[in-house]
């Protein structure tokens, strides 16, 4: 049975700006007030999903959430009418306002956790939305990333959804960004690997500067959801002095791809250790781990968090070599460049290197990798998701079209009490659902 890994690539919300909300993620902060471009965020996004689709890999679209999120601000006492509700928390709370007006569900790897039906007991494919309690901002996010989620893997017969983790600080998850998998063919059985910030019971090691997003309790919860084989589910704690250099998700310091991971030398606690656990596992399912280390007098920590030269995405080609997929700011960077040439240079498994421009997202903290959610199928399973969230050439034209018709291309943070901003938005987001065969997954529909 043919496998397939399928990217889910978050389409940039309509209300994108720069309000520095992420504490620990650099790129975020150091933007923070700038005037942004959500017309132009959205159609770099949908350029990249486009080009890799034509490349013949399997590519989806999820949609963005309802921003500002009204029902959480009359949650917080401001009430009214929605202009007016919007006018208080400008005047009262303008930092609260933004926060509720965030685009991050487009950073769709915090969207879920995902495990293919390879790897689960029951046989079916698992999601766990993620609470993502570390930021008030993105912690509203798991209802409506359900609802999408359950609206695109709708066939019981294949597909199994979790609600997110309790919102406690010792079940702090944070999806994808920090699980990989490693193995064969999609549809075989591999090798889970969960990587941790810290362990709320019994740790020892954990940043000092900025928060450890990831629990390894929420990664252990997650895999006993998943009916996950232990002899096949690794658990390794991410490098705290990488996290306090900015490295605030596993993805911007490391990414996998089958058989292959791509590191950075400081990426792990104990990471030598970590990789022999990791061969052993993979060699029990017959398939040899490729592990590229980055050394660190090549690449710094602080260019790879620059640069986000492993927040890339490795897609396998058809003919079984690899592709990396790189932002813009990797090809600027001189030592960062000569480091990828010469690896596709020197006969390995990655042999090309695909670049985007992909500057309104990297601006505000996220790159390839964090745009995209990733399921590996079957062919069955593939066929049993909803169709209409699959990229094709009829449904960029419909989504840039859309694009132009809803988006403003420019946005400041006082625009953001605008209530024309709020109808452009929900008239959008109810075009989208149509466009797209979601029904009423917004709190606005209901």
């Amino acid at each position: 049975m043919l496998g397939y890994e399928v990217n889910f690539d978050g389409l940039v919300g309509l209300t994108h700006h720069y309000a520095g909300l992420s504490f620990g993620n650099e790129a975020s902060t150091q933007h923070r007030h700038a005037v942004s471009n959500p017309q132009l965020a959205a159609k770099q996004g949908l350029l990249k999903m486009k080009a890799l689709a034509d490349l013949g890999f399997q590519q989806g679209v999820l949609p963005p959430q309802e921003r500002p999120h009204l029902p959480m601000l009359r949650k917080l006492g401001f009430c009214g009418s929605d202009e007016s509700v919007l006018v208080q928390a400008m005047r009262t709370a303008p930092q609260l306002l933004s926060a509720l007006s965030s685009a991050s569900a487009m950073w769709t790897a915090n969207a879920a956790t995902v495990s293919p039906s390879a790897d689960s007991a029951d046989g079916k494919i698992h999601f766990t939305a993620a609470n993502l309690n570390n930021k008030f901002h993105r912690a509203i996010e798991a209802e409506t990333t359900s609802a999408v989620l359950q609206a695109i893997f709708s066939d019981r017969q294949y597909f199994i959804h979790h609600d997110a983790l309790p919102q406690v600080a010792l079940f702090g998850d944070e999806g994808a960004a920090n699980h990989n998998r490693l193995g064969g063919d999609y549809a075989k059985r591999g090798v889970q690997v969960f990587v941790y910030g810290r362990q709320e019971f019994g740790g020892k090691q954990a940043p000092v500067r900025y928060p450890a997003r990831q629990t390894r309790e929420a990664s252990e919860a997650i895999a006993r959801l998943h009916q996950l084989d232990p002899e096949h589910t690794v658990f390794l704690q991410q490098n705290p002095e990488v996290i306090d250099q900015g490295v605030f998700h596993n993805d911007v310091i490391a990414v996998s791809n089958q058989q292959v991971l791509f590191h950075h030398q400081q990426a792990f606690w104990h990471q030598q250790q970590g990789l022999e656990q990791l061969r052993r596992q993979m060699a029990a399912v017959e398939t040899e781990l490729v592990a590229i280390e980055v050394p660190t007098a090549r690449v710094s920590v602080a260019d790879a968090v620059a640069t986000y030269l492993f927040n890339s995405q490795i897609l396998t080609k058809p003919a079984g070599r690899m592709m990396i997929v790189v932002p813009e700011e990797s090809r600027q960077h001189a030592g960062v460049w000569q480091y990828l040439t010469e690896m596709v240079a020197s006969g390995g498994p990655i042999d090309e290197i695909k670049v985007f421009d992909l500057r309104e997202s990297m601006r505000n903290g996220g790159g390839p990798a964090c745009l995209r959610l990733r399921v590996a199928m079957n062919e069955p399973e593939l066929r049993a998701i909803n169709p209409r969230v699959l990229m094709n050439d009829t449904l960029f034209a419909t989504l840039n079209q859309w694009v132009d018709r809803y988006y403003r291309d420019r946005l400041t943070q006082h625009d953001l009490a605008d209530p024309q901003l709020l109808r452009e938005g929900r008239e959008a987001l109810d075009t989208l659902t149509s466009i797209l065969g979601l029904g009423s997954v917004y709190p606005f529909q209901q």
